[in-house]
This record gives structure tokens, sequence and C-alpha cells, in this order.
């Protein structure tokens, strides 16, 4: 699911249309990113810029993230080197993760510089760094040090010097000749697999397009024959054309038939038949905005819901234990009939026992035969307190069947009652829901609130669906 050079590629050719619009407001929503808005004659345009690990991109985004009050020394930094800078020119060098922004800004002294923003989407390696005019970095937005990496360098003064290139074809401006060429040298080896490893900004969903093409849905492997080497040859030219007029683009987001989402692209995706649901969108801005965007969402809503999630955890199986040691009793009152029986047979013999008799040997009435048993005997006490002992713990064991009974019943629905909160949160789906839900569970003693002067939250609103004859069903939370 990683943004790849082609990808990047479409996204370069949308950002062009920013060249010789000028940095209007910079911010830093988070750590790891950034949002710059562009300023032109149609207007504010806002390019946001991440780097996280599974999610680095750059892309035009439509959403307005929430900035904290007081903006991080990086974003304060570009603030003071690109406020009002006009973008001059946007690189990409092949098909590498890497763009390169030409900002033109005024020094501190109000000479005009050439600034270079440059962003590398290489997933935990990503980062946003500025390089001055003389081509030394001025900061970024990941500083690497020799703690984290030896190899290369990001601090600022250091001279910047791009990530080392491996010699792979550049999808733009390759021949056939070389591509058979190099497949020809290639090891034996799963197609997907070879050329991810032989082209450069590839993606392995669009490798699994190439090779589903190539062998009409069944798996090939390198060596290719005469007929899945044009096949093939005949899918690269399909894609370089893509690449070349973006009118063939066609970006494409996959989903499970659950709604997870699990990769895009920049072409039409077949791979998958009817096993995933596919979705078109006219840009590729349009299509990270609303993939990411939705799987962003979910991630802090499950982060802002972990205390719940915990709590739920450890209630339901504080309850289960508690019901499993409740039942273990209950199984152990089914003796109180043996107790009474004991009872009975010793208050019918009492002129038989004597103190100090450590048990009483005697016919057993309740049974057809009157076999002989021998009861066991405290010898501390008469034979009639003895009796007495029995039919304690009879009545004892009575009281303990009836509220044991009622504590399952209880401690069961209380189970219930936590699985269909536990549901109900795994479908949250905006801050709202989670403030309902921890208000019902301090309602119901479970969690404990800070007792602020708050806005009551909003009711949840019903789940909204469309049956296949246009009817509307609402489903309540």
């Amino acid at each position: 699911m990683a943004l790849d050079g082609a990808f990047l590629h479409c996204i370069a050719e949308e950002l062009n249309s920013l060249i010789g619009t000028r940095i209007d407001k910079i911010y830093q929503p988070g750590r790891d990113e950034l949002v710059l808005s562009f300023r032109g004659k149609g207007g504010a345009v806002r390019v946001l810029f991440s780097v996280s690990a599974d999610a680095a991109r750059v892309h035009i985004t439509q959403t307005s993230p929430e900035n904290p009050a007081q903006p991080p020394m990086f974003c304060m930094l570009l603030r003071k080197h690109l406020s009002g800078g006009k973008l001059e020119a946007i690189e990409q060098d092949g098909l590498e993760r890497i763009l390169r922004l030409k900002i033109r800004a005024n020094n501190e002294m109000g000479d005009s510089i050439l600034l270079t923003l440059v962003c590398e989407i290489m997933g935990r390696f990503s980062n946003v760094i500025l390089v001055n005019e003389h081509g030394r970095i001025v900061d970024s937005l990941r500083r690497v040090d020799e703690d984290i990496s030896r190899v290369r360098l990001v601090l600022p003064a250091m001279e910047y010097a791009s990530p080392p290139r491996e010699p792979r074809i550049c999808l733009l401006d390759c021949k056939d000749d070389e591509i058979a060429q190099r497949l020809a040298d290639c090891p034996a080896g799963a197609l997907s697999k070879t050329v991810i490893r032989l082209f450069e900004g590839i993606s392995p969903i669009v490798a699994r397009e190439w090779e589903f093409y190539t062998g009409r849905g069944d798996a090939v492997s390198v060596p290719l024959d005469e007929t899945q080497l044009s096949r093939f040859l005949f899918a690269v030219h399909q894609t370089q054309q893509m690449l070349r007029d973006p009118a063939e683009l066609c970006f494409t987001s996959v989903r499970t038939k659950e709604g997870q989402l699990k990769d895009f692209s920049f072409m039409r995706i077949a791979q998958y038949g009817a096993f995933m649901v596919t979705a078109e969108f006219d840009s590729a801005s349009a299509l990270l905005d609303a993939f990411y965007a939705q799987r962003d969402r979910f991630t802090r809503m499950r982060q802002r819901a972990n205390d719940l999630f915990r709590l739920l955890a450890n209630t339901s199986e504080r309850i289960a234990k508690r019901v499993a040691n409740q039942k273990q009793e209950l199984i152990a009152c089914d003796n109180m009939e043996t107790d009474r029986r004991c009872g009975d047979l010793i208050s019918a013999n009492l002129y038989r026992i004597q103190r100090g008799d450590s048990a009483a040997v005697i016919e057993d009435f309740y049974q057809e035969s009157c076999p002989t048993v021998s009861i066991p005997l405290d010898v501390r006490l008469t034979p009639a307190q003895n009796a007495q002992a029995y039919y304690k713990k009879y009545r004892k064991a009575c009281t303990a069947k009836k509220k044991l009974t009622e504590l399952i019943a209880a401690g069961e629905s209380e189970q219930e009652y936590i699985d269909s909160v536990f549901d109900a949160l795994t479908r949250a789906e905006c801050e709202s829901d989670l403030v309902q839900l921890r208000q019902e569970l301090s309602e119901q003693g479970y969690l404990r609130l800070n007792r602020k002067a708050a806005k009551p939250p909003k009711p949840m609103q019903p789940f909204h669906f469309v049956s296949s004859d246009g009817l509307d069903i609402y489903v309540g939370r």
C-alpha cells in the first residue's frame, strides 16, 4: 500500500498547476505532517506532506486538520524561510519517490534566493528537508543522526545528498530490447517479484496486475516464453501510455466487501475479480485524500478508544471469571440433599449415638434395602447438635443455590451488555460516538469521568441504509 514512484509522478503532474503561486500559510498538525497553503489567482490550495511510516505521501488535500496551539519548531522555521515564497518548479528524478519543490524566497537581508523543499517518500525513512541555495540542509522534519543511521545523516548545516539510487529500469523511457534482456538475465522466480526488483517506482499491486494480464489470470514465472513476453510488453506499454497521457489514468482504490481499505493505484485493477470492491476517483489527490482520511479516521478512533477497549476487555474477563467461580459453587450445592438426609438419620437414631463418637453407623431408611451407612460426626458435639449442624449446612446450601442462580443470571446479563458496548465501540465513527459511550459507561458505574462544564453530547444517529427497492432503512445504535 506504499506510494510508488509512478503514482508520485501523477501527483507531481497535478502539483505543476501550482507553479507560479505563493506560499500563504504553513501548518504542522502533527509530528509527521505538514500542510502548505499555496495562493494564486484561483484561490488557496492546501498540500499535505506526511512522513508517517505507514502513510507517507504528498498530495493536494481538501481537509482542514486541527492545528496545535503552539506550532512546532520546524513549522516556525519554514514560516521564517518560505512564507511568501513563489513555487517555481517541481522536479522528480525518473520515478524515484522524491519530489523537489523549488521555491523563490527572500532571505533576512531581502535578497532573492532559491530554496528547495525535498519530500522523500520512503516508508519509515520518509522525510521533508529544507535545503538552502548552497545545497546545505537548513533543517528537516526528522533529524537523522549517527544513532539512527551511519550511512546517511540528515542534520542542519550538512550538505544534502540524495539517497542511493539503484540501477533499475525507468518505466518512462525504457525500450523493449532492454526489458527483454534484463528479464532474460534475471533468475527464475515469480514475475511480479522480478518486476519489483527490475523496475523503478513500481508497486506490488502494479506488478501483480502485469502478471495477471501476462498469464491471463494464472501465475507466471521467469523466464517468459514468446507469447508471455509479448503480453507483458503490451501491459508495460499500456502503463507507459497512461503516465504520458493523464487522460488515460484511472485512479482506483481497492477495499474488501466489509469496507476495509486495502490498496490503490493509478490504473484499473482486475486481479482480485469479485473478491474485492474497487472505486474510481477523478484525481490522484482525491484518491489519497479519501483513502487516508478514512484510514486515519479509523486509526485515530482506535487510539482514542484504547482506554475503553482495555476497560471493556478487563471487565469482560473479570465477569467471566466471577461467573465461572459461581457456577462451580453452584455445582457444590448439589450435595445439600445428602446433608438433609444425614440430619434426618442422626435425629432418628439419637438413642444409639453417644457423645464423642466420630461416626454414626446406622441404617439408611431412605433406600429400599436399608443398607448400613457411616455418617461422620464432630466429637465435640452431642448427637442432636450434629444433626442440627447437618441441617444448618442444608439450609445454607439452599440459600446459596438461590442466590448463586440469581448472581449467575445477572452476570451473564452483564456480560451481554458489555459485549454490546464493545460492539458499539468497534462501530464508532466519530468523537461524539465515543463521548456517548463514555457517558453511558459512567452512568452504569464502569467509568469515572472528570466533571467539567461541557456541552452534553449529541444523541447518536441511527445507521442509514437504502434497500434495493429504494426504501430507507434506519437501524438504531
